[in-house]
C-alpha cells in the first residue's frame, strides 16, 4: 500500500507546520516558535505539571496555607530544589532559547521577559536554599513555568487550528492515481509518478489526482472545498477538472495537464501560506507596541525593585514583585492578537473562494468607497449568447432557437457559436441538419426537418428580398441601439425569427452591485466597448457610472481619477490586461481565476469568478479589522491595570499578586484573545 504521507510529498513543502509557520513569531530574523510544535508544548506541560506537584507539596507556601506538614525523610528538604530545577531546565528551555534568539535579533520581547522572570526566581531560590537570607520561590517558579507552558500550548493549538485549512487542502489529494497505459491496462501509481499527457481513470466517488481535461466519460464533480461552490459541476469530454475535487457517480478518463506544484490546489495552498505569513499594517503596529511594552516592562521591573528596596521590603518580597511584573507584562496577548486573526481570516477566505495574496489588500478593503469593474469577463461571461429573441407568428421561441441552432451546427462563426451555446444552456435537443452550405458574407443554410432554412444578418435579408414584420424591425432597432448584433432565421422569403446576440451578463452581476450599494460603495464600470453597449449593461445591472471606449493602458488613469476625488478604490478585473490598474488601485481583485490561481496581479483572487464575492471581501475585511481592534485593546488595556497590581501598588490594602497568579492572569489574557479571534469562525459571508 502506498504511504498516505508520501503521496503528498509533491505538495508538502507548501505546508508550513503550525510552529514553523506561526505568524505570531514574526518579529525579526527568527520565529519565536521555531522548531516548536503543539505536541511539544503539550508534552512539556504535562511533565512539568507532574514535576511541580512535589515542589509545591514540599515547598513553603502551600503547606503553610493548607496547614499540613509534608512527610519528612532524609533529603526531603532538597525536593523543592531538585524538582524546581528540573522544571526550570526542562520546561523553561523553550523560553530560554527563544529569548536568546530575540536578543540576537536585538528585539527583546515576550520570551525575554519570561526568561528573565524565571531566571531571577531560579537564581534567587538557589541562593536562599544554600544559605542566603529570604524565602525560596521554588513552587512559584515551578507553577509559573507550568502555567506558561499551558498558555503557549493553547496559543499554538489555536494557530494550528487557524492554519488547518492548509492541511485539509493537502488531504484532498488521493493516495494514488489509476493510470491507463497505451495497452488499455490500468495500474495504480503514486501521484509523483504522474506526468503531463498521462491518461488516468477517476472512478465514482474518487478524488481527482491532478489537473486535467476530460477525454471520455460524463459525471458531476464536487469543487466546493476549492471554489466554495456548493453545487456539483457537470463534466464531460473537453471540460477541465481540478486536482483534489471529488468525482460524482460517473467515471471519467482524464488527460493530465498539470501535476505537483503546478496544480490549482498547490497554487491555492501556496497563496494561503504566503498570505498567513505576510505582514499587515496592523501587525506592524502590534509588533511595535509589543517592543515598547517590553521596554516598559523592564523599566517597571527596575522601578518596582528600587521602590521596594527603598521601602526596606524583604529580599524575597522584592524578587516576587519583580518576577510578577515581568510575567504579567509579557506582551503575549499583544503578540497573538493580530497573527491569529490573520491566520483565521485567510483560511475563512480560502474556504469561500477568496484567496488573499497580500494581507494589506484585505486590510484596505474595509475602507473602499468605490469599486471599478472591468466589463468583459468580469460582469459579463466574456462569451456571446442570445440575450433577446423575437419569433414570428406561429413559432414558439424555443422552436425558433432549436431550428436556428440546428442550421448553425457546422458553422465556426462566433455568432453561430453564440446560438449553439444558448441552445445548450437551455438543454434544447437539436435535430440533424443536412445539405449545410456557407454563404460568404451572408450566412449559412441547411435542411432541417425537411425545411430549407438559412441564418444570417441584414445582408441575407436583402439578398433574398425578405422583409421582417414590424415587430421584428422594432426589436432589431432596440437591439442595435444597445450595440447588440441581430441575426435572422429565414425560410424562403419569410423571416421566421430575429435573435439579439451580445456578451451575456453574468446572472450574479446585479446582485453583486446591489450588495456593494448596500455596503455604501459606489460602483463604476470600465470597458473598451462603445458607449451604447456599456450603457446597456450598466442599466441592466444598476452601475452608477460608466467609462466606455477605454483602452487597457488607459484604465490606470480612471483609477487615479477616482483616487484624486478622494475615493478609496477597488479595481476588479480578469488579471491579464487589467494588471496595471489592479496594481494602481488601493485594492486589486483578480476575477476569472478558475483553475489558474497563479494570478500575479491584484491582492485578492476570486476562485469562483463570481462578482458577488467582492462584497464578501468587504464583509471579511471589516469583520477582521474589528477582531484585530478588540484584541489589541484587550491586550493593551489588561497591562494598564495588571502591571501596577503586580508591582504591589495595592499592597497597602493587602492585595498582592504572586508570580503564579501573575502567570495565570497573563495566560488568561492570551486565552481570551485566542477565543475572541476564534469567534471569527462564526462569520457568514
Amino acid at each position: 500500500m502506498h504511504d498516505h504521507a508520501s503521496s503528498h510529498s509533491h505538495a508538502s513543502h507548501l505546508l508550513a507546520s503550525p510552529a514553523s509557520a506561526s505568524p505570531a513569531g514574526e518579529r525579526g530574523g527568527h520565529d519565536l516558535h521555531a522548531g516548536h510544535s503543539v505536541a511539544m508544548f503539550r508534552r512539556k506541560f504535562w511533565i512539568a505539571l507532574l514535576l511541580t506537584i512535589p515542589a509545591m507539596i514540599w515547598g513553603e507556601m502551600i503547606p503553610h496555607l493548607l496547614g499540613f506538614a509534608p512527610p519528612s525523610f532524609p533529603g526531603s528538604r532538597w525536593i523543592p530544589l531538585v524538582f524546581g530545577s528540573a522544571v526550570f531546565g526542562y520546561g523553561g528551555w523553550p523560553f530560554l532559547v527563544g529569548s536568546w534568539h530575540e536578543l540576537l535579533d536585538r528585539r527583546p520581547g515576550m520570551m525575554t521577559l519570561i526568561s528573565l522572570a524565571i531566571t531571577v526566581a531560579f537564581v534567587y531560590s538557589l541562593a536562599v536554599t544554600f544559605g542566603a537570607p529570604g524565602s525560596s520561590l521554588w513552587w512559584e517558579l515551578s507553577s509559573l513555568v507550568t502555567i506558561m507552558l499551558l498558555g503557549h500550548w493553547m496559543e499554538m493549538r489555536s494557530i494550528a487550528q487557524a492554519q488547518g485549512a492548509l492541511g485539509e487542502l493537502a488531504k484532498l489529494l488521493p493516495n494514488a492515481a489509476t493510470r491507463i497505459a497505451h495497452s488499455g491496462l490500468t495500474e495504480d501509481v503514486p501521484l509523483d509518478a504522474l506526468r503531463e499527457g498521462d491518461l488516468v481513470l477517476v472512478r465514482p466517488g474518487a478524488s481527482i489526482p491532478a489537473d486535467g481535461t476530460v477525454r471520455d466519460g460524463r459525471s458531476s464533480v464536487d469543487e466546493s472545498l476549492l471554489t466554495g461552490e456548493s453545487k456539483a459541476i457537470p463534466k464531460e469530454a473537453g471540460n477541465a477538472v481540478i486536482a483534489g475535487t471529488v468525482n460524482g457517480d460517473g467515471s471519467l478518463r482524464v488527460e493530465v495537464t498539470r501535476t505537483g506544484d503546478r496544480t490549482a490546489l498547490a497554487g491555492i495552498m501556496r497563496l494561503v501560506a504566503d498570505a498567513q505569513t505576510s505582514r499587515s499594517r496592523a501587525q506592524v503596529l502590534a509588533d511595535r507596541a509589543a517592543l515598547w511594552l517590553t521596554i516598559a516592562a523592564l523599566a517597571s521591573a527596575a522601578i518596582t525593585a528600587a521602590a521596594w528596596i527603598v521601602a526596606n521590603a524583604s529580599g524575597s518580597f522584592v524578587v516576587q514583585r519583580v518576577v510578577t511584573v515581568l510575567v504579567i507584562a509579557c506582551p503575549h496577548a499583544l503578540g497573538l492578537a493580530v497573527p491569529l486573526v490573520v491566520a483565521l481570516s485567510t483560511t475563512i477566505g480560502a474556504r469561500n473562494g477568496l484567496l488573499v495574496r497580500d494581507r494589506r489588500g484585505l486590510e484596505q478593503a474595509r475602507l473602499v468607497t468605490a469599486a471599478i469593474f472591468d466589463k468583459t469577463g468580469t460582469l459579463t461571461l466574456g462569451q456571446h449568447r442570445v440575450i433577446g429573441l423575437c419569433a414570428g407568428d406561429g413559432l414558439a421561441e424555443t422552436d425558433a432557437l432549436r431550428l436556428a441552432a440546428a442550421v448553425e451546427q457546422d458553422s465556426e462563426h462566433p455568432l453561430a457559436r453564440a446560438i449553439l451555446a444558448s441552445a445548450s444552456d437551455r438543454q434544447i435537443a437539436l435535430p440533424r441538419a443536412t445539405d449545410f452550405r456557407a454563404i460568404p458574407g451572408l450566412g449559412v443554410e441547411s435542411v432541417v426537418d425537411g425545411r430549407a432554412l438559412a441564418v444570417g444578418g441584414p445582408n441575407l435579408l436583402a439578398q433574398r428580398g425578405a422583409i421582417p414584420p414590424a415587430s421584428m424591425r422594432a426589436f432589431a432597432d432596440v437591439a442595435a441601439a444597445h450595440g447588440q448584433s441581430v441575426i435572422y432565421l429565414v425560410e424562403a422569403a419569410n423571416v421566421r425569427a430575429a435573435f439579439a446576440v451580445a456578451d451575456a451578463v453574468r446572472p450574479e452581476s446585479r446582485e453583486a452591485i446591489e450588495r456593494l450599494h448596500s455596503a455604501g460603495i459606489a460602483v463604476a464600470m470600465v470597458t473598451g466597448d462603445s458607449s451604447a453597449v456599456a450603457e446597456s449593461v450598466a442599466r441592466e445591472i444598476g452601475i452608477d457610472s460608466v467609462f466606455a471606449d477605454v483602452l487597457p493602458d488607459q484604465k490606470v488613469a480612471k483609477v487615479k481619477q477616482l483616487q484624486r476625488e478622494g475615493k478609496r478604490v477597488a479595481m476588479i478585473g480578469d488579471g491579464v490586461n487589467d494588471a496595471p490598474a489592479l496594481a494602481t488601485a488601493d485594492v486589486g481583485i483578480a476575477i476569472g481565476a478558475g483553475t489558474n490561481v497563479a494570478v500575479e496581479a491584484g491582492d485578492i483572487v476570486l476562485v469562483r469568478s463570481d462578482p458577488r464575492d467582492v462584497a464578501r471581501i468587504i464583509v471579511l475585511s471589516r469583520a477582521t479589522y474589528r477582531k484585530m481592534l478588540q484584541n489589541l485593546w484587550w491586550a493593551a488595556g489588561y497591562n494598564i491595570v495588571a502591571i501596577p497590581l503586580a508591582a504591589g501598588a495595592m499592597a497597602w490594602k493587602g492585595v498582592v499578586l504572586s508570580p503564579a497568579a501573575g502567570a495565570v492572569l497573563m495566560s488568561l489574557s492570551t486565552i481570551i484573545v485566542a477565543i475572541n479571534a476564534q469567534l471569527l469562525r462564526r462569520l457568514r459571508l
